[in-house]
């Protein structure tokens, strides 16, 4: 790993000029209306997961086009309305078992674990249980980057987005949740998802996005070499005239035009070594976010950010900005 990126002093006032459809705001407001027209249907059935100190639930939800997602609610023994934290995972990862999500319920929160559809068979370390039966129409490379890339309407991120944005809604739906008090996180493919939710979703009260992916397309696939953002690169190398369109397509889930919309106290975290995500691409988001932020840099590590320190200081985050 190297410092690859713009220095210091240029990423804390870097704010490129967005490529923003001009129905970036009606695309979205369609597709969430759309959404709804589908039943929430949660489904919490209590799950044993040999924990004495937290009530664990298996999840269940309609996402986009009614298609069933996949999640864990984990709350502490006995608890009602406390804040919860719903967690979008990283590219590859899937919700796993709960036993791998307690920091939050040892805090006194809830937290909801959201699966991501057509993910979590590729690490070993992490899998899923959701499946993306919607496919679209048109060919794809390796992963799901360009998995309807063509057409904004079938791109693969319009159906998680969806999803995600209706997992706030299902937290908000179960006595152990305060409505008043949810937070979305993610890291990666995971913090992109949550600043997605934190402008879309209303219920929203805080977000934390560390290293988000999904975010600054162009800048990314450029100086970049490293997946998933290469998908999109390996795609146009053989899809020549296709640019054009991909771009257009990737505008509309741009973390950069979600940023300038996000109206919530949010927390970032940017690792200065990361070449997955880009210092670059990052600060952009946070330069344009519209709502109270903060941000917490990571100058010696890559893509793996701060780890448990970045979760120590949104613990300290949260119980300051609850307390108040």
């Amino acid at each position: 790993m190297a410092l690859f990126d713009l220095p210091l002093e240029r990423l804390r006032d870097y704010r490129p000029d967005r490529d923003e459809p001009a129905d970036f705001d009606g695309f979205w407001k369609d597709t969430l209306a759309e959404a709804s027209s589908h039943p929430l249907e949660p489904s919490f059935t209590p799950y044993d997961a040999a924990l004495s100190t937290v009530e664990v639930f298996d999840t269940t939800f309609a996402g986009w086009g009614g298609h069933p997602i996949h999640a864990w609610l984990v709350a502490p023994q006995g608890t009602t309305a406390a804040p919860c934290v719903v967690q979008y995972i990283g590219y590859g990862g899937g919700r796993d078992l709960p036993l791998d999500h307690l920091v939050w319920p040892a805090a006194g929160f809830a937290t909801l674990v959201v699966d991501t559809r057509g993910q979590g068979a590729q690490h070993h370390n992490s899998s899923g249980s959701t499946g993306d039966p919607h496919g679209g129409p048109h060919m794809q490379a390796p992963g799901v980057m360009t998995r309807g890339i063509l057409d904004p309407e079938h791109y693969y991120y319009r159906r998680v987005f969806t999803d995600a944005v209706r997992a706030v809604d299902v937290a908000a739906a179960h006595p152990a949740v305060d409505a008043d008090r949810i937070v979305v996180a993610g890291v990666s493919q995971g913090g992109g998802i949550a600043q997605a939710v934190a402008a879309l979703q209303p219920k929203v009260a805080a977000a934390l996005i560390d290293v988000p992916f999904l975010t600054h397309f162009r800048r990314a696939v450029e100086i970049t070499d490293r997946d998933p953002y290469q998908e999109i690169v390996r795609f146009l190398s053989t899809q020549r005239d296709s640019a054009e369109q991909v771009f257009r397509t990737l505008s509309y889930f741009d973390g950069l035009n979600f940023a300038a919309r996000g109206e919530v106290p949010a927390l970032y975290s940017v690792a200065l070594m990361d070449w997955i995500c880009p210092p670059s691409t990052v600060y952009a988001a946070y330069n344009l976010w519209a709502g109270r932020k903060d941000i917490t840099v990571w100058p010696w590590n890559g893509h793996e950010g701060g780890g448990s320190r970045q979760r120590d200081i949104q613990l300290r985050y949260l119980r300051d900005l609850f307390a108040g």
